[in-house]
């Protein structure tokens, strides 16, 4: 899909994405074997019929993706019929996200798997779709009018998905002069306000407590690792290891720290604990740790492979203990990068790694969020991930959870077919044509999620992927 860019390092590196013409074949029973284990997340088959044709148009060669122009080329049975599906029509979300889990699992899973945390902006006009204000929008580069959600991303060596999001409701959206938006907007009653931090946090905390998805390392950038909320979450996920950026002013001393023994008593028995003792210097922030830190202690490493050649940068560390109300709290380490150069560019990392963790480990992890912004790259360039008119709260949520079925999806199927021919999956011939999806190539598919459809009224959009695409160019491996 996009160009590549990844980091090296002792572990493994996610693949890119690759589809071949002949892995796509069978993809319309694929699909349709797919939607099957999502089938009990809807109570009704109005709805399941639209996600299915909704999904459908994200594949399709669609210049935009909104549901007007999916609804015309599915044939679904009206415009507003899809959009209510979408908005207002019951499914069981939570149903939904353990579903995709459990698939996620079975083909991305490992023990040594990666959760990413990070943003991602949609700019949006008017003022009444949920969540919209002028905020940073990344996507743009500044402050907009925009919709901001925080999603949480997975890589293992498999591969690399989105696996859950949250939308993010500013403050304003709170106060009185909003209840009737948020009213119009079906923004759930119990709804109060969380920062993006406390949002990613409750993502990694039901990450693990969901306990579906093996991990071992977590990584989001300054605006989440500068908040005690996250790093909290990360904490708490017992046997994990976090790697975050923080600021370059974050304030720490260097390690060890001088601690003693106090005894108290605590219903009636004598305890000892032992506490961090104030050094007498001031701590230090991060860029001063920086300046101090010799020339012959830095390490130089080749991250990626650039258009150019590698992309190289120096690493230091310290072990560290962190600042708090100009108090002692916890060790960790301090990891520093920069540019190299007489003028070189820092940035800044905290781990809770232990002492024994080779410095190729920070390197690696200093660059697998690669794969998160791949996932958004791809969604938004291939899906319409950021095609959507949808007002409501619960709307933008099915979006955005189609869209992460869709990229899943394509994973899926590269990973389950594997090299396998067309016609060892009882495909032969043409998967569509462009007036439909043939019927000799849709009867294998027939029945299996939305009972017997008549062939006249499948979803169009779909065609013999081209013979000319390139790898990893799904636009053109499923051109219309």
């Amino acid at each position: 899909m996009l160009p590549t860019c990844r980091t090296t390092g002792d572990l493994y590196d996610p693949p890119p994405f690759e589809l071949r013409p002949d892995d796509v074949e069978g993809f319309v029973h694929e699909l349709r074997c797919f939607h099957a284990r999502f089938r009990h997340c809807f109570g009704r088959s109005e709805p399941r019929d639209h996600f299915f044709r909704y999904m459908m148009g994200q594949f399709s060669s669609l210049e935009r993706k909104s549901i007007e122009s999916i609804a015309l080329e599915t044939q679904a049975t009206s415009i507003r019929a899809m959009q209510r599906s979408l908005s207002d029509a019951e499914w069981d979300d939570a149903q939904l996200r353990r579903t995709y889990h459990h698939l996620v699992a079975e083909d991305l899973g490992e023990l040594d798997g990666v959760v990413m945390v990070d943003e991602s902006g949609f700019a949006k006009k008017g003022k009444d779709s949920v969540g919209v204000a002028r905020q940073y929008c990344g996507s743009l580069g500044k402050v907009e009018n925009s919709q901001v959600g925080v999603f949480s991303g997975y890589a293992s060596r498999q591969g690399y998905a989105l696996v859950d999001t949250r939308l993010f409701l500013p403050e304003p959206w709170f106060s009185d002069d909003y209840a009737s938006r948020r009213a119009t907007c079906g923004v759930p009653k119990d709804t109060t306000f969380q920062s993006k931090p406390q949002l990613a946090a409750a993502m990694v905390r039901d990450l693990y407590d969901e306990g579906v998805l093996p991990f071992r390392y977590l990584v989001a950038d300054c605006l989440y690792g500068n908040s005690p909320e996250f790093w909290s979450a990360c904490e708490a996920c017992v046997g994990t290891v976090a790697f975050v950026a923080t600021p370059a002013d974050t304030r720490a001393w260097l390690a060890p720290v001088a601690t003693h023994s106090r005894t108290y008593r605590y219903r009636g028995e004598e305890h000892c604990k032992r506490e961090v003792i104030r050094p007498d210097t001031p701590a230090a922030s991060g860029a001063e740790l920086a300046r101090q830190i010799g020339r012959g202690q830095w390490y130089r490493r080749t991250v990626s492979e650039g258009t150019k050649g590698p992309i190289e940068y120096e690493f230091a560390r310290r072990r560290v203990t962190l600042c708090k109300e100009e108090q002692p709290t916890q060790t960790v380490w301090l990891v520093i990068k920069r540019t190299l150069g007489d003028n070189p560019t820092y940035w800044y990392y905290i781990s809770n790694a232990p002492i024994s963790i080779p410095l190729s480990r920070f390197v690696w992890l200093s660059g697998i969020r690669w794969a998160i912004e791949q996932c958004f790259g791809e969604a938004k360039t291939e899906l319409g991930m950021a095609h959507y008119e949808l007002r409501k709260f619960a709307g933008w949520h099915h979006h955005m959870w189609t869209c992460m079925l869709a990229h899943f999806f394509l994973w899926h199927v590269k990973i389950r077919l594997g090299e396998k021919s067309a016609s060892a999956h009882g495909v032969a011939g043409p998967v569509a044509v462009r007036g439909g999806v043939a019927p000799e190539a849709l009867h294998v598919g027939r029945g299996l999620v939305f009972g017997e459809m008549d062939p006249a009224a499948q979803p169009r959009g779909l065609s013999r992927p081209s013979q000319t695409a390139g790898k990893g160019r799904l636009k053109q491996t499923l051109v219309g």
